[in-house]
């Protein structure tokens, strides 16, 4: 039994340190000890990789990654509550733990975390989909990540074209990773619960995405799911000569922005990309 397993249960540790979860800071505390070790496990071989954990709140899935075979385990932690609360498990972390006060957003994960990395984690829900957003832009440095979401999230993430639940978020995501939801858990498994279910989703590099501009990606998705009821040729007239573009790229003008693969996205970023760089009239 290693020291980690020695330590108060969690539950002792909110009363003690008066952890209750603080609303504004999108905190939902996960105390089941079998549910962060399936999400520890959902994360993969994680032997010789530096993990990165988002909001530990009392330790509960950083006790699970320390449990693992993961090289090291860096927390991000914005709640100087949860850092004091926390120092008995660096201590019997025995050096493979460290903690990093401050906001997740506004952190490096290569600047924290050497190579090969991944991020595993419980995400605060108020700044899930941006967290993510900016590690798609840089997936590359990471082996895997492994986050959990609101359930509806989820279901953007993963979303097929076709689907209502098609949008922005699902072209990104599957853009530039595989998108693969691992499981559900229900709401009366965090403290307090949320109102609705919560899902793992793990997400895999692409080695070879469709090639285009991260920001021309932003700009046309923006464009056509802005006004995703229209067509084509009427949602992205705010990118210039939107029937031009929409030729170029073999698209139809009359398609709706969810019925556009992500491969049509690729290709509208590059051909909008091209025209303002070259100053054409698309």
């Amino acid at each position: 039994m290693s020291r980690i397993d020695d330590l108060p249960p969690l539950r002792e540790v909110i009363a003690r340190f008066d952890l209750g979860a603080r609303k504004a800071l999108g905190q939902n505390f996960l105390l089941d000890l079998n549910l962060t070790g399936r999400i520890a496990r959902s994360a993969g071989d994680l032997s010789g990789v530096t993990v990165i954990e988002i909001g530990p709140g009392p330790g509960g899935l950083t006790r699970a990654l320390l449990n693992s075979d993961a090289a090291a385990v860096v927390a991000v932690e914005r709640d100087n509550r949860c850092i004091v609360a926390l120092a008995d498990l660096v201590a019997a972390a025995e050096g493979r733990l460290r903690l990093i006060e401050g906001d997740a957003l506004e952190v490096d994960p290569e600047a924290i975390a050497p190579a090969p990395r991944a991020i595993v984690a419980n995400l605060p829900y108020n700044v899930a989909t941006p967290l993510l957003i900016g590690w798609l832009k840089r997936i590359e440095q990471f082996r895997s990540l492994t986050l959990m979401f609101q359930r509806e999230v989820a279901d953007r993430l993963s979303a097929k074209p076709g689907s209502k639940a098609y949008g922005r978020l699902s072209v990104i995501s599957q853009w530039r990773a595989e998108v693969r939801p691992l499981f559900n858990l229900p709401a009366r498994a965090f403290t307090p619960p949320p109102k609705i279910e919560s899902t793992v989703v793990q997400f895999i590099p692409r080695q070879a995405p469709e090639p285009a501009e991260f920001a021309a990606m932003e700009a046309v998705t923006a464009a056509a799911f802005g006004q995703r009821r229209k067509m084509l040729r009427a949602s992205l007239k705010s990118l210039g000569n939107a029937e031009a573009l929409i030729a170029e790229c073999g698209l139809i003008p009359t398609q709706r922005a969810e019925e556009v693969p992500v491969a049509g996205f690729a290709a509208l970023a590059r051909a909008w990309r091209a025209s303002r760089t070259q100053g054409s009239s698309i």
